[in-house]
């Protein structure tokens, strides 16, 4: 686990400017902080810690916007993942670091390259209860499931802000239901992270999130959109590379 102030001080920026990313785009800033805290603890604690943090950064997220929360969508959504977590708590898996490593890296280039008429928006009859179902599910493999989620809400013909509440909703209930897998089903709640470490990550997460709303005020929808697909994509790239080199790797 960490130690050390240094390591703490990394921590924090990790955790801020992550948050900050998220932020502005609703994406990337969680890839990020999950490739980061795998290198710092082990798989369920790094879940756990990424959880917490992310909770909190889309929770104060959906209530900065909360005006423009799509909440039927986000109700269709919590089925789905709620059905995910049952078939999970049966299975319990807990991923490697490689396994984690390489699905962060698939996810964006999954999301992106689903054709429009197998990726239909959210509204559209049967796609928020699966983007709830497969959205939880990577939650529990890879800890992310933003870029994918997008691929159900970015493509909508709606102001970004919809885009963004609408997703930190959805998003909140994805990793409330992956810190009830690994911090209760999993490990059966025995502290594998620190409670004020926790506290330290939830309100930095508050902190980056609340900077961040200036800027996605000011960009336009065409530079959300855009600047999205070259983030996460560069991102995944990179875990990916990551992950098989892990794999690769003797011994």
């Amino acid at each position: 686990m960490l130690s050390g102030p240094l390591a703490l001080a990394g921590l924090a920026v990790l955790v801020l400017g992550t948050s900050f990313l998220s932020g502005v785009f609703g994406i990337a800033g969680g890839m990020v902080l999950m490739g980061g805290l795998l290198f710092l603890m082990p798989v369920p604690a790094a879940m756990i810690l990424h959880g917490v943090t992310q909770l909190a950064a889309n929770g104060w997220r959906a209530v900065l916007w909360w005006r423009y929360i799509d909440f039927w969508v986000v109700a269709r959504f919590a089925a789905g993942s709620a059905a995910a977590l049952g078939l999970f708590s049966f299975l319990l898996l807990v991923p490697d670091r490689a396994t984690v490593l390489i699905c962060l890296g698939l996810v964006p280039f999954m999301a992106f390259a689903l054709p429009q008429r197998y990726a239909p928006h959210a509204r559209r009859r049967g796609a928020a209860e699966f983007a709830g179902f497969v959205g939880t599910g990577l939650q529990f493999v890879s800890g992310v499931s933003g870029p994918l989620l997008d691929a159900f809400l970015v493509r909508m013909p709606v102001d970004r802000r919809i885009i963004v509440a609408s997703k930190s909703a959805c998003q909140v209930l994805a990793h409330g239901m992956k810190l009830v897998y690994f911090g209760v089903i999993v490990t059966a709640g025995d502290g594998v992270v620190s409670p004020w470490l926790l506290l330290m990550g939830a309100g930095l997460a508050v902190v980056g999130t609340s900077l961040a709303r200036t800027v996605l005020d000011r960009i336009t929808d065409r530079q959300y959109r855009t600047w999205t697909k070259a983030i996460v994509l560069g991102i995944g790239t990179v875990y990916l590379v990551q992950g098989l080199a892990i794999l690769a790797a003797p011994g």
